[in-house]
C-alpha cells in the first residue's frame, strides 16, 4: 500500500516502516559519531523502549557501548491492511540494526504494568542476558490496570483547585485560541499518580531484585519533565505534577535500596520536545514552538538523541561528580529552564496569535518533528511507492 499521514487532533493514526527506519537509523548514525564512553552498562532493560527517550536511550546504549538490551513496550502490531505504531517499526528497525552488529536485542511486547510482561522480561533475562546494570523506566500511558487490584485507573491533564484558562494551539488549523479545564477530582488525582508515578518502577525493581538480576552498581533511571511557567498551570502544578512528586518518592526508597549494593536511583528530568506523549498535552505544541525557536537563536537547542547522550555520557557515567537539584533530580533541563531562555518565552507567550505563528515561533519545525515520529519527513524514502506494512520482528538473536 501507499501509506500516507493521517492526522486527527494530536496523533497520526498511520506509520510508515521505512521512514521509521530512517529515524532510528539517522539516531543511530549520531551515536556513532560521539564515539565510546568508559565505564558504560553492558546489560540494560528499558521500559518504555519504543519512542522517545526511552528508544534514544536504547539506540545511544547499543551503538555508543555495545550494549546488550531487552526492550518493553506496548505497541500495535501490522497487519496485511493496516500500518503498526510507530512504536513498533522503530523497535524492529533497532533490532535489525543492532543484530547486524552482532549486538544483543531482544524486545517483549505486552502491557508493563502486568505482572505477566514483567514475568516474561525475567525469564529472558535469566535465560539469555543475566543482571543487569541499568534499569531505564520511560512508560508514558494514558491508563494503568493495577495488577493486584484490578482496577483501571486513567490519568487526566487538569490542573488542581482552580480552574484554569490560558493559551493552546490547535494543531490541526495553526491557530492560537484560549482553552479553559476544569479541576481535578481527588480520585481524578489518585488515578493519576497511579498512571503516571513510581509505583510500578518499584515494582519492576523488586520484582529484578526477588529474582537476583540487579548486578553490584546497577543503577535505575526514570524520566519525567517538569515545565516553567506556562506549562506549570496543568503540569507541574496540576495532576500530574502531583505523579511527578510520587516518582520522587520511588527515587528516593530506590536509592536507598540499591545503595546496599552499590548502586542508585534518579529521576531524570527532561527538556521539552516532541513526543507522541506530550503532543497530548494542551499548552505543549504551543510552548515546543516557542522553546525551540529561542533555543535554536541561542544554540543550546537539543533533540532526543542529544539529550540523551549527554546524560549517560556527561552525568551518569561522566567522570565528574553529579550535579544534582534539591530534590536528588539529574537536570538535563537545564538549558531550557536558563532565565534568558525563559524570559525570552515568557515574551512571545505574550506576543504570539495565528497571524504571527509561523513567524515568531518555530512551528514548522514542531511540525516536522511531529511527523517525523510517524516515519514521515524523511528525503531518502519513496512515499509515492508502494510498502508492505507487514513488518515483522526476526526470530534470529545475536
Amino acid at each position: 500500500m501507499i501509506i500516507k499521514p493521517r492526522i486527527r487532533s494530536f496523533i497520526c493514526t498511520t506509520a510508515h516502516p521505512e521512514g521509521c527506519k530512517a529515524h532510528v537509523l539517522e539516531q543511530i548514525a549520531y551515536v556513532k559519531k560521539q564515539g565510546t564512553i568508559a565505564n558504560m552498562p553492558k546489560k540494560v532493560l528499558i521500559v518504555g523502549a519504543s519512542t522517545g527517550y526511552g528508544l534514544g536511550s536504547r539506540i545511544d546504549l547499543a551503538f555508543g557501548n555495545r550494549a546488550a538490551t531487552v526492550g518493553v513496550f506496548f505497541e500495535k502490531e501490522p497487519s496485511a491492511e493496516h500500518t503498526a505504531s510507530a512504536g513498533w517499526y522503530n523497535s524492529v528497525a533497532f533490532e535489525n540494526a543492532a543484530k547486524a552488529e552482532g549486538l544483543y536485542a531482544k524486545s517483549i511486547n505486552g502491557d508493563a504494568f502486568s505482572d505477566a510482561i514483567k514475568e516474561q522480561t525475567i525469564q529472558t533475562l535469566k535465560e539469555e542476558v543475566g543482571p543487569v546494570d541499568l534499569v531505564i523506566y520511560s512508560v508514558a500511558s494514558p491508563r494503568r490496570l493495577h495488577p493486584k487490584t484490578g482496577k483501571i485507573a486513567k490519568s487526566v491533564l487538569k490542573p488542581i483547585g482552580n480552574a484554569f484558562t490560558g493559551k493552546t494551539l490547535d494543531t490541526d488549523k495553526a491557530e492560537i485560541k484560549n482553552i479553559t479545564i476544569t479541576p481535578a477530582t481527588e480520585e481524578e488525582i489518585q488515578d493519576t499518580i497511579s498512571v503516571m508515578g513510581g509505583e510500578d518502577w518499584e515494582m519492576w525493581i523488586d520484582a529484578l531484585d526477588k529474582a537476583d538480576l540487579l548486578a553490584d552498581g546497577c543503577k535505575t533511571v526514570s524520566y519525567t519533565y517538569l515545565g516553567g511557567k506556562q506549562t506549570w498551570p496543568i503540569y507541574g502544578g496540576a495532576a500530574i505534577g502531583k505523579a511527578k512528586e510520587d516518582l520522587n518518592r520511588a527515587a528516593n526508597a530506590l536509592n536507598a535500596r540499591l545503595k546496599i549494593r552499590n548502586g542508585a536511583a534518579y529521576v531524570a528530568v527532561m527538556k521539552a520536545i516532541v513526543t507522541q506523549a506530550s503532543s497530548a498535552i494542551p499548552i505543549m505544541p504551543l510552548y515546543a514552538s516557542i522553546l525551540y525557536k529561542v533555543m535554536k537563536d541561542q544554540g543550546v537547542h537539543e533533540g532526543c538523541i542529544e539529550q540523551i547522550h549527554r546524560l549517560f555520557a556527561s552525568e551518569l557515567y561522566g567522570q565528574q561528580l553529579l550535579q544534582l537539584d534539591e530534590c536528588g533530580r539529574l537536570r538535563l533541563d537545564n538549558l531550557e529552564m536558563r532565565k534568558e531562555v525563559q524570559d525570552k518565552v515568557e515574551l512571545l507567550w505574550d506576543e504570539v496569535n495565528s497571524t504571527n505563528l509561523y513567524e515568531i515561533t518555530d512551528f514548522a519545525s514542531y511540525q516536522a518533528e511531529f511527523l517525523k515520529l510517524f516515519g514521515f519527513g524523511f528525503p531518502t524514502v519513496g512515499y509515492e511507492q508502494e510498502v508492505d506494512p507487514l513488518v515483522l520482528f526476526s526470530e534470529v538473536t545475536a
